[in-house]
Parts: structure tokens; C-alpha cells; sequence
């Protein structure tokens, strides 16, 4: 199993490209089950999660071919076999995502319960609950999720929650469905408009998507198109927060600071000096952060999945913040982590008091989900001395080649097989 080790105390300087979004290419690349044509994408990342999503399209009939160094043509005429098994399912969470676009094109989907990040409870009630709206027979057995329609209807659909992959489940599901869907109660994330934006290229009406409301009116068919996956906002934050705490002055390419209003906010709160461009965004450090308290809370507020990365920024920053999470329940795993490296952290029911220290030294310590491995990468870029992160595969399921990335602006990291 992989292993990074971070030689602490290196200040970020310099230029480097962020990828296409994770969360954003993940549901883009199941919309392709709407249509027996072609459909061509481009900066899609090159991430664990993504192969596991190819292997799983490839496994249903869905042609993969490699287009250049970030391309990809899926073509869904071959499509074949409408089961997601435990197997391909069990590290992926997003892989429920195939569940709506099978049952709207092929009136027929079997797919396992999901698994992957150990963050918390995300279930899957309110996908069942709005393809059962639009008139889907839907059981659950023996862990999977068996749904059949000969043609989804139209419906109101109201969510209890919000949910992301539950709006895009909706979403795909309702575009070859007959009449007229809304959904309310929506995800407002960018990810979600990037998708409606890809639906629309291949023929679907799609109004609202980015507000709480989106209008879906069905069509029979859906055809081929062509598009670009959004920048990964959550990986360019990652990548501004640790120039922060390492005292740098970074240039991030091919990214927009547009989704990440509350982010900057924060960084500029703790002293940053941030320059935003049409597709880039540079961030000067101050000697020392200050300390910043936030609440996670869904789009447009702070994101959850840059909560642990703000916590490690304020291991060292002078003052005290309190951080409290909204989302997910078990979201603080990565609070004994970080006190391995001697980082002053008390936990309070979801909220997380950190009064910043002068220093933090090196340890090994243990990634337990995605973004809880991008903050062990942020304490143990200004930790001094070595830090060793174990259990990386995490890591490699979000952040495209970070050892390479944060070499290139100077960090002493490598990684151990």
C-alpha cells in the first residue's frame, strides 16, 4: 500500500494546473447511458474514482475510448446489461448515479447499495423516493436496488434533503421521461449545473439547474455532444490553502475562482492577499494566518469537503476557531491525526475547537477518507521534519498526481510503494 512522505518546512512558490472536477466528471460520465450516440468529453481528470466509473460503464455495454491526454468518447449503442454489482459499487458511492439513466433509457436498472467514504450516513432514500414519483416499481433486495418502468412520468418531486447525487439522479431520469419534472428542494452545487449544461448539449430542456427549483421537460431521445468537465474547485482550494500555510506565493491554471466565493472570503479573512484572473488565481501568504471559525453548510455556503482542509491551516494560525460541520456526522476523523502532530484540537459535539500553535512536528500519521488526507498533506507541508501519511488510496481517489503538483511549487513529497 502507498505511502507519502513530506519533508515539512518548504515555502509554495510557482505555477501549476488544477484538473477537472471529481464530482463534476463522475455524473457527466453516466449521463452518456441516455443515448446510443457518441458523446465526447474533455479535462477529465485522471483519478481512481473515474477508472472505477469506466469499468462499471464498460461492464454495461458502454464503449470507452481515450481521446488525447484528457479526453474520453463513451458510447452507450452497445448498452447491455443495466447492473451495478457489489463488486464495482462497494468503493464508490457515486456509482448510484447510474441508477436514473438506466431506468429512463432502458426501463430497467439493478444496483447495489454503495459504499465508499466512511464519512458519514448518505442514504439513498431520495433517489428511490423521486423515481417512484415518476412511476418506477422500485424494491430493494438483497442489497440492491431493483427499479423498472416501461416510461418514467412526469412529476413534483420534493426531497426531504438536499442531495447532490439525488438531484443528478432526478435530473438524468427525468430528461427521457414523458412530461414535465420538478424538482424541488435542489441541489444548487456547480457540479450540478455542469451536468445540466452537458444534459442540455444533448438535447434535453433543462431550466433552473443552480437554483432550488429545476424544470425538466422529457424528450424521446437524447443525442451525442461534446464537453468540458468544470475546473475541481475543492482541489484548487486544496491547493490555496496549502500555499497559505506554508507561507507561499502560488499561481493555480485553468481554474475559476467563481465557485469558490466563500473560500476566498475565508483565505482573505486569515490574511491572504488573493488575485483572482479569468482562469487563474494567485494567493500571497502572510508570515502568519490568523485564525478563522466557519460552518459547513450546502452550496453556496462552505463547503464541507474543504472543512478539514481549513482545519489544518488553523493548527498554526494565531487564535482560536471554532469549526462546525453540518453535513456528515462522522466528518472530525482526521482531528486525532492531526493532534499526532501535535496540533491543539477539542471536539464538542460537530463542533471542533482548534487554538493555533507555533510549530507542528512530523509523525506518522493515517489518511481515513478523501478530504481528511488532503489536510495531513497541509499539516505535513508545514510540519517540521517527516511526516508519513498512510492509506493514500484515499488521496488517489481525488487529487490527480499531488505529489507531482505540489513538487512542481516546491514541496519536498514523494511517494513510498
Amino acid at each position: 500500500m502507498d505511502k507519502l512522505l513530506i519533508e515539512g518546512g518548504r515555502r509554495l512558490s510557482g505555477e501549476v494546473a488544477m484538473s477537472g472536477a471529481k464530482n463534476a466528471a463522475l455524473p457527466i460520465l453516466c449521463a452518456s447511458l441516455l443515448t446510443a450516440e457518441p458523446v465526447h468529453f474533455t479535462n477529465v481528470p485522471h483519478l481512481n474514482d473515474i477508472s472505477t466509473m469506466l469499468r462499471l460503464l464498460g461492464d454495461m455495454g458502454v464503449g470507452v475510448t481515450m481521446e488525447g491526454a484528457d479526453g474520453l468518447v463513451l458510447n452507450g449503442g452497445g448498452l447491455n446489461n443495466p447492473v451495478a454489482s457489489y463488486e464495482m459499487v462497494k468503493t464508490m458511492r457515486a456509482s448510484i448515479l447510474v441508477l436514473g439513466p438506466l431506468v429512463a433509457r432502458g426501463g430497467e436498472a439493478r444496483v447495489s447499495l454503495p459504499g465508499g467514504c466512511a464519512i458519514g450516513a448518505r442514504p439513498v432514500d431520495q433517489h428511490i423516493k423521486g423515481l417512484q414519483a415518476m412511476g418506477a416499481e422500485v424494491t430493494v433486495e438483497q442489497g440492491y436496488v431493483h427499479a423498472k418502468a416501461i416510461r418514467l412520468k412526469g412529476a413534483r418531486i420534493c426531497t426531504d434533503m438536499v442531495t447532490v447525487t439525488g438531484t443528478e439522479n432526478l435530473m438524468m431520469a427525468a430528461c427521457l421521461a414523458e412530461g414535465e419534472t420538478i424538482i424541488e428542494n435542489a441541489a444548487r452545487e456547480p457540479e450540478v449545473v455542469d451536468l445540466a449544461n452537458c444534459l442540455i448539449s444533448m438535447g434535453a430542456r433543462i431550466s433552473g439547474a443552480g437554483t432550488d427549483i429545476i424544470r425538466i421537460q422529457g424528450v424521446d431521445k437524447l443525442h451525442g455532444a461534446t464537453h468540458a468537465i468544470m475546473p475541481d474547485r475543492i482541489e484548487t482550494g486544496t491547493y490555496l490553502c496549502a500555499a497559505a500555510v506554508t507561507g507561499g506565493d502560488i499561481r493555480l491554471l485553468k481554474t475559476s475562482a467563481a465557485y469558490l466565493d466563500t473560500v476566498v472570503d475565508k483565505l482573505l479573512d486569515a490574511g491572504c492577499d488573493i488575485t483572482v484572473e479569468r482562469d487563474a488565481i494567485r494567493l500571497v501568504a502572510p508570515p502568519r494566518l490568523k485564525a478563522v471559525s466557519l460552518r459547513t453548510a450546502p452550496y453556496p455556503a462552505f463547503p464541507t469537503d474543504m472543512q478539514a482542509q481549513f482545519m489544518a491551516i488553523n493548527c498554526i494560525a494565531d487564535g482560536v476557531a471554532t469549526i462546525r460541520e453540518t453535513i456528515f456526522e462522522n466528518r472530525f476523523m482526521h482531528v486525532n491525526e492531526l493532534m499526532r502532530l501535535g496540533a491543539n484540537i477539542q471536539i464538542e459535539g460537530n463542533n471542533a475547537i482548534v487554538r493555533g500553535i507555533d510549530r507542528l512536528e512530523g509523525a506518522m500519521v493515517m489518511a481515513t477518507d478523501l478530504r481528511a488526507s488532503a489536510s495531513l498533506v497541509i499539516a505535513g507541508l508545514v510540519a517540521e521534519g517527516e511526516t508519513v501519511i498512510d492509506r493514500i488510496y484515499h488521496l488517489d481517489r481525488g487529487y490527480e498526481r499531488i505529489e507531482e503538483k505540489l513538487a512542481k511549487l516546491g514541496a519536498a513529497v514523494r511517494r513510498m510503494h
